[in-house]
């Protein structure tokens, strides 16, 4: 080819280029859309989407200005981007909603939606804009009883509000391929926020949601029956879970929540930080969460993060395969709460490691609890520092814990713990290592309270004294369990209680019990055979 030829051709592909590149881009002002707020842009928007879809592809461009909108549905290939200053802005008439088949029309989620999209490929949504809700329009005060100021601990600061009929999630992608949604921000969800559902390779990248403390049911994140999942240096500000991971169908199908990765991210609210559940039917596996933030400011009890990481399995399915590693909390009520339940039917819940956390300002207790013939199995956690300010009664110390099997899971459920560090009940292979638990106010229960445990290790343990005669740590019917080079404060009870008839081949190794009152105190149906050292 000769080199005249060749620019020749060159150029030629570069006008083209450059054609394409003009052709794919859609102003929606050029279609009708206002943006002033006031007038309904619905129509606009959606005629730009349609014809960008139609043309093979491209970008649905929103100018700065305020754009009011009922549902608008993304296409293929559709990459609906808000400029900084841009607002999509959610009609308070219901009526602008349309409702999408699948889910029920009533509900925490149904089928009504500001932006959604079904079983597409290739939908992005981008931008310094941002989507904003309306959320308030739907709300009402719930003229609830307020709780005593005693009570604080176990209250919601949503529940103060009740929703109307409203739209949820604000944001829905059912059964799409290829979907990314970057930079924008999400404010005022008078529901859920975002939703994608049956969606294979997402991509949620340096979002910001806004939506009242107060919301009721205003999920941040919801990925659902979702497989390889990238979400990170999100920025999460909400009334309900920040980022809840679920497993149900309503769309009519159920597939795995698979290959999920969570890191970078700065999450606060007053329910959860991290949760699986409470919807999970199927299963729950490789999930990796890591590298982020979970806190409240100074502010009331009842408007702090319930638990900042919540493992829940209560509908029948399982998790399988979860690591967790890095993750600073601050005010957090209970930093982890790991729940095997019977909702619908008992699941499986296996293979959690937990890495690396550390907590301030706790006021519950931290626990891992599944149910009798049911356990939770093989848990890790290492690498633990807990300082919690509760200030523990002896009373809690010698409470009988109700089961509550069919209960709707949440850290409080139990109410106050026999142990102000860890309580563990119905598990099975359980290893802690390099647990430093503080009391930051003086606690007169156990550091750590083991119930009903199979294949215990306890390594390096270092904990602050009750402040009563009690133990610090308790082990209720525990079997083949090893402590190991775990530390006793001065304290006058016994660095380990030893209780229960099933008690057996426990063995304490090169442990600093020291300064304890007794080392080992044997009672209530165990046999001093149970306990070697």
């Amino acid at each position: 080819m000769h080199r005249r030829e060749f620019l020749m051709m060159t150029a030629a592909a570069l006008a083209a280029r450059q054609v394409r590149g003009q052709a794919a881009h859609f102003d929606v002002r050029k279609y009708g859309a206002k943006g002033d707020g006031k007038t309904k842009d619905t129509a606009a928007l959606q005629r730009a989407i349609d014809e960008c879809t139609a043309a093979g592809g491209g970008v649905v461009y929103l100018s700065p200005g305020t754009y009011l909108s009922g549902t608008v549905a993304l296409k293929d290939n559709v990459t609906f981007h808000l400029e900084a200053g841009a607002t999509l802005l959610g009609s308070t008439d219901l009526a602008d909603y349309r409702h999408e088949a699948g889910p029920p029309k009533l509900g925490d989620a149904n089928g009504k939606h500001l932006i959604f999209a079904r079983e597409a490929k290739n939908v992005t949504l981008s931008g310094a804009g941002k989507i904003d809700g309306q959320g308030q329009a739907f709300w009402v005060p719930s003229g609830r009883k307020v709780p005593p100021p005693e009570d604080a601990w176990r209250d919601v600061a949503t529940y103060d509000w009740k929703p109307l009929d409203r739209p949820s999630p604000m944001v829905e992608f059912f059964g799409c391929t290829n979907l990314r949604i970057e930079d924008v921000t999400l404010a005022n969800a008078s529901g859920w926020t975002l939703r994608p559902i049956e969606c294979d390779t997402v991509v949620i990248r340096g979002i910001k949601i806004r939506n009242a403390i107060i919301g009721p049911n205003t999920d941040g994140i919801d990925p659902t029956c979702c497989r390889n999942v990238f979400i990170s240096d999100c920025d999460i500000a909400t009334g309900d879970d920040c980022i809840c991971l679920k497993s149900e169908g309503p769309y009519g199908r159920m597939g795995l929540t698979k290959n999920i990765t969570i890191t970078n991210c700065v999450m606060t609210c007053c329910c959860n930080g991290l949760k699986f559940g409470t919807a999970t039917r199927g299963g729950f596996e490789n999930i990796t969460f890591s590298n982020s933030v979970i806190y409240n400011e100074d502010v009331p009890l009842n408007a702090r993060v319930i638990s900042g990481i919540a493992i829940e399995m209560v509908d029948g399915g399982w998790v399988d395969g979860v690591a967790i590693s890095n993750i600073r909390m601050q005010r957090v009520r209970t930093p982890i709460f790991i729940r095997l339940g019977a909702r619908r039917g008992a699941g499986r819940l296996r293979g959690v490691m937990i890495d690396n956390v550390h907590a301030t300002g706790a006021i519950l207790t931290s626990s891992i609890t599944g149910i009798p013939g049911h356990a939770v199995e093989d848990v890790s956690l290492t690498n633990i520092r807990i300082e919690t300010v509760e200030g523990g009664k002896a009373e809690w110390a010698a409470r009988a814990i109700p089961e509550m099997e069919p209960s709707y899971p949440e850290a409080r459920m139990f109410g106050r713990l026999p142990a102000y560090g860890l309580y563990v009940r119905h598990a099975t292979v359980v290893k802690l290592d390099n647990l430093r638990l503080a009391a930051g106010k003086a606690d007169e229960r156990p550091a750590v309270h083991c119930e009903d445990v199979g294949e215990l290790r306890i390594d390096r343990l270092d904990a602050s004294a009750p402040t009563m005669a009690q133990p610090l740590i308790r082990l209720v019917n525990v079997r083949q369990a090893v402590l190991n080079g775990c530390v006793a404060p001065k304290m006058t009870g016994a660095a380990v209680e030893i209780s229960g008839a099933e008690s057996s081949g426990i063995r304490l190794v090169g442990d600093d019990f020291t300064r304890a009152g007794k080392v080992v105190d044997v009672k209530d149906g165990a046999v001093p055979g149970a306990v070697t050292m």
